[in-house]
């Protein structure tokens, strides 16, 4: 039994092994899934646009008709060379066509690539591939800084340009989450930068700051104030956007800390309109009501209670890549909750 690490992974996609011709790619993040899927068909067939070198097959109609997906990968190319099946999972369960499979796998001239979701450990597809010698089952997880990095990197040496040292540190914090989502994110911004001979915060925060920073504040304020309705649909927008766990819950201690900073100011006498007047940097109008309610909500102990909770919940993600979001999720929830109890 061969449990491919994440950090194998490229490694197999890039010079995939001849002896493993079945491949399962699975994972959260979908759109590295489709990535490491597209390049290892790419790999395997030397014209991926010609039907007759790849087959493509839905795993629900694989559950209604297993043999087929035998029957695909032993046809014999009708001008010969090399041939895929990739295999795009449903929601049935196909685990009987994989069984036949790895029964009869097929041989050195075609590879079957399995596309999926989020397997967890013990279901079907993901036990036969982990304990087949045929077989590989390569998991996508969300990218590490370390990943976004080389992909900041990669995309810079394709299109010939610079970027700041500070500028990629800003970039890394904002993208992340979905492959797919991050390069979209990078190919807009070397587009907005071009004719330009470097890329530099500014236009991080022209491109990708400015899609992610709205529902970020809105996410945090809506918490901070009890709004755990908007909580939970600015959540889903940050998320999809790419922003990572770990910035998220960063944001969430900074804004825990100026809360507490306000706090005390309102505890020592100022009015909570004179503070949200006169607050620097200034609050945008967007945000005063979320703010006062924040600060008619909260006390300073709280808040300096809240803080040291909130550094647990960063530690825990960085800690649990798998569960970062929901953990994050969770601890935004809790803050609502806390926040309409209000209390010393």
């Amino acid at each position: 039994m061969v449990a491919f690490k994440a950090a194998d992974v490229e490694g197999f996609v890039a010079r995939p092994d001849p002896n493993k011709p079945i491949v399962l790619v699975f994972g959260p993040d979908a759109g590295l899934v489709r990535e490491r899927a597209a390049a290892l068909v790419r790999a395997s067939v030397d014209d991926p646009g010609d039907p007759f070198g790849l087959a493509l097959l839905e795993g629900d109609k694989l559950a209604e008709a297993p043999e087929r997906l035998v029957e695909e990968a032993h046809t014999v190319p009708l001008l010969g060379g090399r041939r895929a099946v990739l295999v795009r999972a449903g929601g049935r369960n196909f685990a009987a066509a994989l069984e036949r499979l790895l029964g009869a796998p097929p041989g050195s001239d075609c590879r079957v690539i399995i596309e999926a979701g989020d397997l967890r450990r013990g279901t079907p597809l993901r036990t036969l591939c982990e304990r087949a010698a045929a077989a590989a089952a390569l998991p996508c997880y969300a990218d590490s800084a370390r990943d976004l990095g080389r992909l900041i990197d990669e995309e810079m040496r394709r299109t010939g340009m610079a970027i700041t040292p500070s500028a990629r540190a800003l970039l890394v914090s904002l993208i992340g989450g979905d492959r797919s989502a991050s390069r979209s994110e990078l190919e807009k911004l070397t587009l907005y930068a071009l004719g330009s001979s470097s890329i530099d915060v500014p236009d991080v925060m022209a491109v990708v700051a400015d899609a992610t920073l709205p529902a970020m504040e809105s996410l945090i304020d809506a918490a901070f104030a009890g709004w755990a309705n908007d909580v939970e649909v600015n959540f889903g927008k940050v998320q999809s956007s790419g922003v990572s766990a770990s910035t998220i819950a960063a944001a969430c201690i900074r804004s825990a800390a100026a809360l507490h900073l306000w706090r005390l100011a309102v505890e020592s006498g100022t009015s909570i309109d004179d503070l949200v007047r006169r607050a620097t940097p200034a609050i945008h109008f967007s945000r005063v009501k979320a703010v006062g309610t924040a600060l008619d909500s909260w006390t300073s102990s709280r808040l300096e209670r809240l803080i040291g909770q909130l550094g647990d919940t960063s530690l825990q993600v960085r800690k649990s890549s798998k569960l970062a979001y929901p953990i994050v999720q969770r601890a935004l929830m809790s803050v609502a909750m806390a926040a309409r109890r209000k209390g010393a």
